[in-house]
């Protein structure tokens, strides 16, 4: 069974790989076999999850790009290329977040966290899908979307709505890039305490959660390997594509 999800020989591109759920899921894929190109803008971070892939005896390399910049991604594209000589994976894992009450956002945050969430990752599927395409290279692209995307969360109105737009491209370029062998799924994780929502998980808050959450618990950054890996192997995965795979602790399923 472990040959299902070998990933030897294949080279994932990890956009927003030094963060805390995306460079989780890049270590999974390294662990099985994958050369991994961790993308972020902070090329500190990137570095650092590369010396800790490497000291797991995976191969990485760091790359400094703005995913809200599509010259940025580009060069960061040629970049990799150059490296690996092209890619299998494309793992889209950039995310920003706010706390803005509705009547105070203005458009310019709106734009940055939709820059980020959602532009960016339609301009990485654009940019590194073209070049999958080209080489006649099968594979596989894993966009991160969120619980908020299909139940709206209270406090987070723009991260949510540009999560729901995540749920609609990725079943979009399923249909799109399914003749050229390319799959596109979702992970949809539920609450993963990282950076960007701490400032919101107030004990009252994280009470609705586990009320919420049948698991009664957070999850942790590996419990997302599992599927992560999945996907991304074309044997174990090869029929799944423009599906939206829930990691929530049955958060989803909850209702009354």
């Amino acid at each position: 069974m472990s040959s299902l999800f070998d990933l030897t020989g294949k080279t994932a591109v990890a956009i927003g790989g030094n963060s805390v759920l995306g460079s989780s899921i890049a270590k999974g894929m390294a662990a099985h076999g994958a050369k991994i190109a961790i993308v972020g803008r902070n090329l500190e971070k990137a570095i650092q999850v590369v010396q800790e892939i490497e000291e797991a005896g995976g191969t990485a390399k760091a790359f400094q790009a703005d995913v809200s910049k599509r010259e940025s991604l580009e060069n960061a594209a040629d970049q990799i290329e150059k490296w690996s000589g092209g890619f299998d994976i494309l793992l889209n894992a950039p995310g920003k977040n706010s706390t803005t009450p509705f009547f105070e956002l203005g458009e310019d945050e709106w734009d940055d966290i939709m820059d980020v969430n959602l532009k960016g990752m339609m301009v990485s599927c654009q940019i590194f899908a073209k070049k999958m395409i080209e080489q006649e290279r099968k594979g596989s692209i894993i966009n991160i979307s969120s619980v908020s995307s299909t139940t709206p969360l209270s406090k987070v109105f723009t991260y949510s709505v540009s999560k729901a737009g995540v749920n609609s491209m990725t079943q979009y370029l399923a249909r799109e890039f399914a003749p050229h062998g390319i799959r596109v799924n979702a992970i949809i994780p539920g609450f993963f305490p990282a950076e960007q929502n701490r400032k919101i998980l107030s004990e009252e808050r994280i009470e609705s959660i586990m009320n919420h959450t049948p698991m009664k618990r957070f999850g942790s950054p590996d419990e997302l390997q599992g599927a992560a890996v999945w996907l991304s192997s074309e044997k174990a995965s090869s029929f799944v594509t423009g599906a939206l795979i829930p990691v929530d602790g049955g958060f989803g399923s909850m209702t009354i």
